[in-house]
Parts: C-alpha cells; structure tokens; sequence
C-alpha cells in the first residue's frame, strides 16, 4: 500500500499561487481559433468543429431549446428529479444574493443621485463535456444568469449528453452550441450560429480559459480558472476517512488539480494518509490515475498552532478550504483569501460541487486573493444616475477643478448653466 501520497511540509514552506503566467503555445492556438472564427464565420466554425469536437459534417452546429426540452422529458424519473431539486437550490440561493443588491436613491447636492443593477442582455454558458461531463455546471452558470434578468442565454460544450442538455433547458437557456474550446468561446463572442453574448463564464480547459482572457473586453466574463483546488485545515476532532475522503473527491477531477491538508499533530496525518492510500486503491480507473497524480501536486502540513494555519492558507489562497476544526466559525474569521468555505466536517466541499446553494465556479490559482465565485453580480452592472435640479451648488466646484486639469470646454460647460439660470 502507498504511504505519504501527500509530500510533507512545513507551515512556512506552503507555497504562494504560482505568478500567472500564460503558456504562448496556449495562446497561439486560442487565437488562431478567435481570428479564424472572427474572419471566417460559420464555416470556420463548423471546420473547427469537425476537426477538434467530432461534430458531424452534417449536423446542427446548434440544439434548439425544444431539443434540449425533448432531451429532459426523455430522461429516467428519478434523474429529471434530483436535476430539478438542484436547480432549485442553486435558483434559492441566487435569487437571495439577488435580493441584497438594492437600488440606492439618496439627496445629492442640487438634487439626487444612486444607483440601479442592470442585467446584460445575452450571456453565454460553457459547459464542459470531457472525460467528465458536468451538468451540474449547466445548473449553476444559467441558473445565476437567468435569476439575475438576462434576457438570452446560450450554452456551448461538445458532445453534451442528454443530461446536460435536460439540465441546460431546465435551468432556462435559449439553445446550446455543440463545439467546445476556444473556437466555443469566439463563436459566444462574435456571434456567430449563435447571437452575440455580452458576458461568457463557465469552467472549462486550458484553451477555454486563454480565449476568454483573451477575449476580455470584448465580452466580460469571471475570475480565470483553472485546475481545481481543495485545502483542508484539520484539528483533533476531524475523522480522518472523510478528510482523506474529500481531498480524493478533488482530486480525480484532472492530473492538474491540487488537494492539500494542514493537520494540527503528526498522528492525525499519518491517519489520513492511511485512509487515502486504502481509499485511492478501491476507486476505479480511470479516477484512481487521475487522483494519484493529482496528489503529487499537493502538501500536507503538521501545524500544532490554527493560527499559523489560517496564515497558511491565506497564502495560499485556494478555490475551496474546509475547516475540520472544533470551532470552525471562529477559525473562518480570520480566513482572508478562499473561494469558498466549507465549516465544519458536515460541510462536504462536494456539496458545494452539487447544489446546496452556493456556485462552483470558483477563483483558482490565488485569484480567490481578488475575485469570487460565479453569482448574479456577474450579470448584473450597477449603473449610476445623477438627476440635479439646481445646478447652482455644483457650478463653482465643478468649474474650479476642470481649469485646475486645463479642460476649459468642461468649466465653460458648467458655467452656462449659472448664465442661463440668471438670465430672464
């Protein structure tokens, strides 16, 4: 049996997140597909398609929504249900988040200003469909995007199973894109076989997320993903089969992902190394190869002191950190930098994968230090409004400061307002 499948460790050894430094090659071939679909449209499109998605020569670049309805109502009972009871948790939890952003109306000088949320328009979902299709990612990027009033929404992904589909019209997109990769992205971007989208989100590849970044400006979209991640701070009273048990869940997601552990005594690793080692060899492949070399790219710290620990992870900064502690709540006020938390041992990080409540699209790779998960504020923009009815009490400031950076035309266009105001 394996031993130490996690490296060993000390607190002040945790790295922080690598610099973000984009791979050319990636990028090279990210926008080759951007500029071959902006110059060359559907047929380029469907090239693409053919040649990196398996997509038949012949067959709709696009499902239609009573496609997608058609692929819901084909699915076994019990799944068309449990699909349903996570879309309304997710939905639960989006439209509460969408509640607490409030339009502001307060007195301004002269009159009174504030702030609305404004949906976008159109935005576009990705859904991958690798070696792990997800449609739970359906779910939790249209569910947000609907909640918070956008009028379209379009999927894309290749090769979605019928799953994903029923999943994608349950949550209330307009149609799904069969293509997936940077060309998928292009096409949400561009508009092409699709209507243009003003917002693009959702997890995918390494091309996915170069397009996206590349694309940026163009269209909006999230903080940049990438391999996920897990951080487990664990004290006496955390069971070791389910710490190794949630770090393993984490891990099979790629050979790139990152599960690591803090453990407050050298006893309580070494429990869960044992379990992760009997646990890694009773899952079936190809998730135990996957797993095992995602382990590699881990830790495991033996730190007495939770303190020290949080300081850890707040270096860190990785997607998901659970806290298998006594008094998780404590610990979590002092946590600066995590995508999501998970409190206590009740509190799976793989409930948050499936629908509690709150999204799964998270920040990685330390952008949990300045982004958040997927919500609704993703489609939303707080547009500010200003209505003045007396001009007098913002002409002189106004005026002074615009001939302070030399913009004449800015003080004059103030000034004609105190001439007219005077003049009969």
């Amino acid at each position: 049996m394996e031993k130490h499948t996690l490296k060993r460790i000390t607190i002040d050894e945790i790295p922080e997140p690598s610099v973000r430094l984009f791979d050319p090659k990636v990028d090279a071939v990210a926008m080759a597909a951007i500029e071959a679909i902006r110059a060359g449209g559907e047929a380029a499109l469907r090239e693409w398609a053919v040649k990196f998605d398996g997509l038949p020569g012949d067959a709709p670049l696009v499902i239609s929504r009573d496609e997608m309805r058609a692929a819901y109502e084909s699915l076994p009972h019990a799944t068309a249900e449990l699909l349903a009871r996570v879309k309304g948790r997710v939905a639960a939890f989006a439209a509460a988040q969408r509640a607490c952003l409030a339009p502001l109306d307060l007195p301004a000088q002269g009159g009174r200003h504030g702030h609305e949320f404004v949906p976008v328009e159109r935005a576009g979902c990705y859904v991958p469909g690798g070696a792990f299709p997800l449609p739970s990612s359906a779910i939790m990027t249209v569910v947000p995007a609907k909640t918070a009033g956008v009028e379209e929404v379009w999927c894309a992904g290749p090769k979605p199973t019928p799953e994903t589909l029923a999943a994608a019209w349950l949550a209330g997109a307009d149609g799904f894109l069969r293509c997936g990769g940077a060309h998928a992205i292009a096409t949400l971007a561009f508009g092409v076989a699709v209507p243009k989208c003003n917002v693009i989100v959702g997890p995918g590849g390494k091309y996915v997320a170069a397009a996206k970044r590349l694309l940026y400006g163009l269209v909006g979209t999230e903080a940049p993903a990438g391999p996920s991640e897990l951080l487990i701070i664990a004290d006496a009273m955390a069971n070791p089969e389910i710490v190794a048990a949630d770090l393993l869940a984490q891990a099979e997601h790629s050979p790139d992902a990152m599960p690591a552990l803090i453990v407050t005594d050298e006893k309580l690793a070494d429990r869960i190394e044992e379990e992760l080692s009997s646990q890694l060899c009773a899952l079936p492949e190809p998730n135990r190869g996957i797993a095992r070399a995602a382990l590699g790219n881990g830790f495991c710290c033996v730190e007495p002191d939770l303190g020290r620990a949080v300081l850890g992870a707040n270096r860190c900064a990785p997607e998901h950190l659970e806290l298998a502690t006594d008094r998780p709540t404590e610990l979590a006020r002092n946590v600066r930098n995590a995508g999501a938390l998970f409190l206590g041992s009740g509190s799976a990080e793989v409930f948050g994968d499936y629908g509690a409540g709150p999204n799964h699209t998270l920040p990685t790779g330390g952008a949990s230090k300045f982004a958040a998960g997927l919500s609704v504020i993703h489609f939303l923009r707080a547009r500010t409004w200003l209505a003045i009815d007396d001009p007098s009490l913002l002409i002189g400031d106004t005026a002074a400061f615009a001939r302070l950076e030399g913009l004449e035309a800015h003080a004059r266009a103030a000034l004609i307002r105190k001439r007219l105001q005077t003049e009969p």
